[in-house]
């Protein structure tokens, strides 16, 4: 059965996870809007967490005939692909005398919460740079799939580095993005890329009344060009590189996706919670003590015109 986060959490029980899925929702878009085929079991004692599925690489075609002429046979492309679930998370240690301070609780949420925010900045990284040949242990990401497919756009450079460039380029720019989003098989769920990028989009949306904001069920304020969310897939894990860089020319890229399970979606373990925290034990010997948060998942592109990538925007 496919779950997002919001109704995975209907399934637990314990307090603090629910506190923990929460806290993996919020203020991180993918993580809150992504549905999750909960459908791999493993198998062969545990050892395998393999999603297959079959991606739609072509369009198909339809045409008229004459009275007694057949139509030419014509099928869609198509590629099998699998996917290996991975693992993430953190550990954390904290001394047993806190305890006797009095300030072991907030020292464990502290340190649940700086977890959690580590883990949902890998998984962003990972969504758009994974790339299970450089690093096993990861899945592969948006930018693997996209590299060379039909919906890698890449329009003349244009120039959004200034107020000025983008008085001067901004009816361009949203033509090209228009162009680009209307190549995708579907409307977009989310218009992700970096902080420098979403903030030229706004000024270009502000410009000609495509600009509105709502807020989430967290109080959290989205910024939408029209009725398509504008995402900050924020800094990579223990760093403050942003997920999607800016080459040395000042030119980034925006990616585009439709969530859902015939387009892009995540994948999870069957009849298990997607996130699971493991707290400190001080009821046993032992002076520290360890504290976990975990998350087995990856992500799945069942369609390549459900995601797309437009290349060479100059934001500084």
């Amino acid at each position: 059965m496919a779950v997002t986060l919001s109704e995975a959490k209907k399934n637990v029980q314990d307090a603090l996870t629910l506190g923990v899925i929460d806290e993996f929702r919020k203020n991180n878009f993918l993580l809150d809007n992504l549905t999750f085929d909960d459908a791999v079991s493993p198998t062969g004692g545990g050892a395998t967490l393999t999603y297959g599925y079959t991606r739609l690489i072509t369009q198909p075609t339809a045409a008229f005939r004459a009275v007694n002429e057949e139509y030419k046979p014509q099928e869609v492309t198509k590629q099998r692909y699998t996917v290996d679930l991975k693992i993430f998370g953190g550990t954390f240690n904290i001394d047993r005398i806190i305890a006797g301070m009095g300030g072991i609780a907030s020292e464990v949420q502290l340190q649940l919460e700086q977890k959690v925010k580590a883990a949902k900045a890998l998984f962003n990284d990972t969504v758009i740079n994974g790339d299970s040949a450089v690093d096993a242990k990861a899945f592969d990401g948006l930018d693997k799939a996209l590299t060379g497919s039909s919906t890698e756009y890449v329009p003349g450079e244009i120039d959004l580095s200034t107020s000025a460039a983008v008085d001067a380029n901004y009816k361009v720019f949203l033509d090209e993005l228009d162009e680009f989003l209307m190549g995708l098989d579907g409307a977009a769920s989310a218009i992700m890329g970096n902080l420098k990028l979403i903030a030229k989009i706004r000024a270009c949306a502000r410009r000609v009344g495509m600009y509105q904001t709502k807020l989430d069920e967290f109080g959290n304020q989205i910024e939408y060009y029209g009725v398509t969310p504008l995402i900050d897939l924020g800094e990579k894990s223990g760093s403050n590189d942003p997920v999607v860089s800016t080459n040395a020319n000042g030119e980034t890229s925006l990616y585009a996706a439709r969530l859902g399970l015939d387009g892009f979606h995540g994948v999870s373990m069957a009849g298990q919670p997607p996130v699971r925290i493991w707290l400190p034990d001080y009821s046993t010997s032992g002076a520290v003590k360890t504290g976990e948060v975990e998350m087995v998942a990856a992500v799945a592109l069942k369609a390549t015109k459900a995601a797309g990538v437009m290349r060479k925007i100059k934001v500084k």
